[in-house]
């Protein structure tokens, strides 16, 4: 074994300051976490309890299997928008019948459970996840339908849903809805697109147009157990596979459904990493010790060693090429008994050799077929003339390239900066890791706020420089100061969350456990690397 040895002062006043400023974003985290969990509001969930239901986490609890994580995707999704924080739908990994399961829950304490622009972008996201990993969809459906007032951002991209539904199910990927209520007008076709259809006696109520829409468009009177009651659609029908008595019961059917999918893993199994047979060794530093790493100061450099040796199995980690582009660590190591090849920015800043290391790494980790975990801190490539002379774009480039067309899983973490070009290379959210999470102390931008006001006013001076007027530097200092509050507040992990720029902010202490819930998961898919087919290295 190759031991990180561990030269983090945990009784020094840096680290309790990085500890204070850590916990205090945890705080304001919890706080913003705890309005998902509210869902509509008091008013809203009484009236939901008040009518014999589950609320949506109760629900996804009762499903997956007891004393399991339940491992939450987009909690924040909405934030910082004109829609409620959680966007009316939960969504996450849990075990069921120990089948790991794409789970998705409307919510229908907010509005009914109606989906706004932002409950589509969560849940197109689930089934991204659910694609790329084989993972089995469960669908808790309780919803009104599209939020009729923003139905202009919802009508045409929301059919890529149903869409989604069917190409799943084509991929040999179960679908699985259970319906707890209204799944009306569009909503319908989710019961209807599925595999597996559970609906509930005088609960779920499944039709293209109720009543007043029927009566509106033909005349006819009905009423909505005719219409679409559950015991129609399971006896008249056909829609309904299982008829479920309550919610109960429709939770333990659809159990017993993925209980008989027969669905198998399709990567290899973890291996153990010392403990003996299927073992697997606890690293050798707290994990607790997390929260005093990062600085509060981004531009402070930190070891990110720090954080391997405190996520890794055993603390064991065979670092590749150590002496070469220092600046960014990479290395082999094990991860809840998953091989994994890892990269971590060191010092910040990539310069060319770093770049040529993280395309030899990541071809190297294809060759294997090991699934890549990248840890972000970095201001993007390094620039000046000096690195422009010494090719440091095409050095990128050849970075951006490898992280582009390689074929394993990738998974990333923001633990400090991420900005710029580097924020591509470490294979931020347009390269389509896995997974992608943040820590409170993340932030991420085009470049960094300092940097992006002094641009703006550089070239602002030299335009008025050009037509011969004088400048004004009091009307300069406060658009630098706005622009700047501006780029930090669009920096800041809830902002980003919100977005649905990644799949979550987290507590740094979780960083292991998290990391080892999306390997499993993973590893439903088969895990093959590119063999070749990078495109064209500029040398």
């Amino acid at each position: 074994m190759t031991v990180l040895a561990s030269a983090l002062d945990t009784g020094g006043p840096d680290y309790a300051a990085h500890r204070a400023a850590m916990l205090d974003k945890l705080a304001a985290l919890d706080a913003e976490h705890a309005k998902a969990l509210a869902g509509g509001g008091e008013k809203y969930v009484a009236r939901h309890r008040g009518r014999g239901k589950l609320l949506a986490r109760e629900r996804i609890e009762l499903l997956v299997d007891p004393d399991t994580p339940f491992l939450e995707l987009s909690p924040l999704a909405a934030w910082g928008s004109d829609y409620p924080v959680g966007a009316s739908l939960v969504t996450g990994i849990g075990v069921v019948e120990g089948v790991e399961c794409l789970i998705t829950a409307n919510d229908p304490t907010v509005r009914g459970g109606a989906s706004n622009p932002w409950t589509l972008r969560k849940a197109l996201r689930a089934n991204e996840i659910a694609f790329a990993n084989r993972l089995p969809v469960i669908s808790l459906v309780e919803s009104g339908g599209a939020d009729l007032p923003s139905q202009k951002e919802i009508f045409i991209p929301g059919g890529a849903l149903f869409r989604d539904l069917t190409r799943l199910s084509a991929a040999g990927i179960p679908t699985i809805a259970v319906v707890f209520g209204n799944s009306t007008a569009g909503g319908a076709y989710v019961p209807g697109m599925s595999d597996h259809t559970v609906m509930i006696r005088e609960r779920s109520k499944v039709f293209l147009g109720g009543p007043p829409l029927v009566k509106m468009a033909t005349g006819e009177e009905s009423d909505d157990e005719s219409l679409g009651g559950a015991e129609m659609h399971a006896r008249t029908s056909g829609l309904a596979d299982h008829y479920a008595v309550d919610e109960s019961d429709a939770l333990r059917q659809a159990r017993r459904i993925v209980a008989r999918l027969n669905h198998r893993k399709a990567g290899p199994d973890p291996v153990g990493s010392g403990a003996g047979a299927g073992g697997v060794l606890p690293p050798r530093y707290d994990e607790d010790e997390l929260l005093g790493i990062v600085p509060g100061d981004l531009k402070t450099p930190f070891d990110p060693r720090e954080v391997i040796a405190r996520v890794v199995d055993g603390s064991d980690f065979d670092e590749f090429k150590p002496l070469y582009g220092p600046s960014l660590v990479t290395g082999w190591a094990s991860l809840h008994g998953y091989p994994v090849g890892v990269l971590a920015n060191a010092q910040g800043v990539l310069f060319s050799a770093e770049s040529q290391k993280a395309a030899q790494f990541i071809q190297l980790a294809n060759q294997r077929d090991i699934p890549l975990v990248f840890l972000h801190n970095t201001t993007g490539y390094m620039v000046g003339k000096e690195y422009e002379q010494g090719g440091i774009i095409k050095h990128g480039a050849m970075m951006i390239n490898a992280v582009s067309n390689s074929r394993v899983p990738h998974l990333s973490v923001l633990m400090g900066a991420s900005y710029g070009a580097g924020h591509y290379g470490m294979c931020g959210r347009a390269y389509d890791p896995r997974f992608l999470f943040a820590w409170p102390s993340a932030k991420s931008a085009v470049m960094g706020p300092q940097q992006l006001a002094g641009v703006l006013s550089i070239v602002a001076r030299a335009a008025a420089a050009a037509k011969g007027q004088p400048y004004d530097d009091e009307a300069d200092a406060g658009l630098r100061a706005m622009v700047e509050a501006q780029i930090e507040s669009e920096s800041l992990p809830m902002f980003l969350s919100g977005r649905l720029y990644d799949d979550g902010v987290i507590d740094p202490r979780d960083t292991r456990t998290v990391l080892g819930l999306c390997l499993s998961a993973i590893h439903t898919a088969p895990v093959e690397g590119a063999r070749g087919g990078f495109g064209v290295f500029r040398m």
